[in-house]
This record gives C-alpha cells, structure tokens and sequence, in this order.
C-alpha cells in the first residue's frame, strides 16, 4: 500500500500567558501612584493582569487587591507592635502568593519597612523586583542604597538628586518625575479658592498645617499657634485656615487653638481640604516633608518648622545621622534656601512669627520666589507614570531578550 503523502498536522500553537504584574501600595499617596502606573502600563499591554496590596484607586484601575492597603498603614512604634504578629502573617502568606502567582515583575510602592524585605526575597527566588519612591537616601544613611539595591533591580525616583546616590553604589536608578508636579497646574487661582473656603477676599491670609500626624501636631501645634496668636495680635485682619488631616487632628487642634486663645471669628479650621488651603493663603507654616513640596507647587511663601522627640533628637545629632543642612524638599531641590527652616529648639513662636510676618512685610520677596518655584515644578514634571511605565517596560524587554522567564 502506499504511504500518505499528506504532511502530519503542524502542532497547535501554545497560547502565551498574559502578562502578570504584582504591586503594594501600603498608604494612601502609594495607592494613588500604583493607579497611576497600573493605567500607564494598561496602555503599554492591554491585556496584562494586575494583583497585590492597594486601595480603592488601584482597584478601579483594574487591580485584584488580596489584601487592602489599610492592612499596613501603621503609625508609630507603638502601633507597630502591637500588629506585629498580624504583618508578619499577612507578609508571609502575601509573599507566597506572588512567588505562586508568578508575575512577570513586582512593584513595591513606597511603604519601604514592608515592601524592600518582601522585594529581597522575591528576587532572591528569581523574581524581578521595582521599587517605586525611594526613601530618603539623600538625607541620612546613604548606605541604605545598598540595602535597597539587595531588594531591587530597579529604583524609580521621584526627584533628580536621588538617582546620582545610587549610582555610586552601582544600582540602578530612575528620575521619573514627581505625580503632584503633574497634577498641580503651574498657576493656582487663590480667589477662587477663598470663595471656596468662604474666606473673605480682601485679607491677608496664613494657613497652619501642623502635620499630619497626632505626634507631629502634639509638638508643633502648640509653637504654631502661639506664633499665630502673635500675628493676630499684630495683623489686626488676618485670618488663618487650619486644615485637619483627620478626625483625631482635629480634636487635638481645637483644643491647642482655644489654649493658643486664637479670636475664633478669623479662625476657619477644615476637615482635609490642605491643597484648597494652601492656595487660599498668602503664607504657609508648616511642617517639614511632603506638605513643603506641595506649597511649592502652587506657589506660597512658606516658612518650615519641625520638632522630634528629645531622645530621637540626640540620638541622631550624636550619631551624625543626618547628613544634610537642609531639611524642606524646596530648600533641598533649589540647593539654596527659599523658605527658612526652623527646627528642634529653634523652632518658637518668636522665630516663626518673626519668619512669617517677613513674608507678609516684604511682598517683593514673594515675587522673587516664582521664577524658582516654576523652574522647579517643570523640572519635576515630566509625566511621571507614563516614565515610570516606560522604565518597567524595559526592564520586562530586557528580560524577554535575555530569554529570561
């Protein structure tokens, strides 16, 4: 009989998996940057599948949260403790469903006590790993570049000077550009936030902000106030607006108002609403960290004041922790100082007064400030999730053509 001559059926393509990207996000500003990069990569790969730790933002993005965000925002030592049992469960348990999961990359956003420890391990069982916002290696213990270099192939950063540190010790590191430089325009309409506010339009305004945190307003809420009450004294129209970060703040901040004996009819103190504050004001007083970037962005004179606990303080100042003379991201960013910063005992209600009302006093220096303000919010605006989505790509393509899994 004779042989078929009919070729044999040609085997049926292997589907390719999706691709698969794991992220946490332990905070609130963490869950609005993985929103922002789950949407950036969404239009890099259409079809990807995305899962991990985060909030409501990242699941409207298209994110299966196996854990809430909420889990890991922690507070305070204390705290910490007392829920260590719990994290370190939900870190275990965590861990292994992304190794048994197997995404493509994962990416730790922020939250650097949970996130760098979870990223050591996935790599180190052949994982690539992202960390998205480095910690604040340019202000103490450069050395932790090394530690976060172990954890991950590839820091995204959100400012310029940071990027330079890791490269000294051979990591790789990415300027991608800060989200609230893209978000903020680079003109803020402060009447409009005034009528918002029902603030009156044709006085002077100061806007406190004594952190966001009940320690951080424990010690600064008293010097701020007082300070306040010496420029009402002497401003016989100035309002201030206090924004609260939450409900706890609040009642801490009623209560240092009435000792502070403020005259409560130019007082307008606000459930959240910080961004709507700062524009209304003239000039900030504030706390030094996240807050000082985003007074810089829309703008405002501000003047920095921060306090640690005692022993915090001396423990760091004997050691020599600290390795910059400047604290306010504007100061550090500018290189040069545009707000004075005064911290630990410096910080009174004399100094801060007296900073405050040059502000107030010298409407030429508030000019001045502007070219430097937009120089800088250009420099930090550079689309910072399609970046960051363009740095993730590369390294997932860098792998493909490596022939990596």
């Amino acid at each position: 009989m004779r042989a078929s001559s009919a070729a044999s059926p040609s085997p049926l393509p292997v589907p390719r998996r999706k691709l698969r990207i794991a992220l946490v996000a332990g905070e609130a500003s963490g869950d609005g940057l993985g929103a922002g990069l789950i949407k950036a990569l969404r239009a890099r790969y259409p079809d990807a599948e995305f899962a991990g730790i985060g909030g409501d933002a990242m699941r409207n993005a298209g994110c299966e949260t196996w854990f809430d965000a909420s889990e890991l925002a922690l507070m305070g030592l204390a705290e910490i403790l007392r829920h260590l049992p719990r994290l370190l469960k939900l870190r275990k348990e965590f861990r292994q469903r992304v190794l048994d999961w197997k995404p493509d990359v994962f990416i730790g956003i922020d939250a650097p006590d949970f996130n760098l420890g979870v990223e050591k391990w996935l790599k180190q069982r052949g994982l690539r790993t992202v960390h998205y916002v480095s910690p604040s290696v340019w202000a103490w213990r450069e050395k932790r570049a090394e530690k976060i270099g172990a954890s991950a192939d590839l820091v995204l950063c959100l400012f310029p000077m940071e990027p330079p540190i890791y490269a000294r010790h051979g990591i790789d590191a990415r300027f991608v550009g800060h989200p609230m430089a893209d978000e903020i325009p680079l003109e803020n309409d402060r009447a409009q936030a005034r009528a918002a506010l029902n603030i009156p339009d044709n006085v002077p305004v100061l806007a406190v902000l004594p952190g966001s945190r009940l320690g951080e307003v424990s010690r600064l809420g008293p010097p701020f106030f007082a300070a306040a009450w010496q420029l009402c004294e002497q401003m016989r129209h100035l309002h201030i607006v206090v924004p609260a970060a939450n409900a706890k703040c609040k009642a801490m901040i009623i209560e240092q108002i009435r000792t502070a004996a403020l005259p409560s009819a130019r007082v307008h103190l606000l459930d959240g609403r910080a961004r709507e504050a700062m524009i209304a004001a003239d000039v900030v007083m504030l706390a030094s960290g996240t807050a000082t970037l985003e007074t810089m962005l829309v703008k405002r004179p501000m003047v920095v004041g921060y306090r640690v606990a005692e022993l915090t303080y001396r423990i760091v100042s004997t050691l020599g922790l600290i390795k910059v003379n400047r604290y306010a991201l504007p100061n550090v960013l500018a290189g040069k100082d545009l707000a004075p910063e005064l911290m630990q005992h410096d910080c009174t209600p004399d100094n801060l007064s007296a900073a405050v009302s040059q502000w107030f006093e010298h409407p030429e220096r508030v000019a001045a400030l502007q070219g430097d303000y937009v120089r800088l919010h250009q420099q930090l605006r550079q689309d910072a999730s399609a970046r960051a989505a363009d740095a993730v790509a590369g390294l997932l393509d860098t792998a493909a053509k490596q022939g990596q899994p």
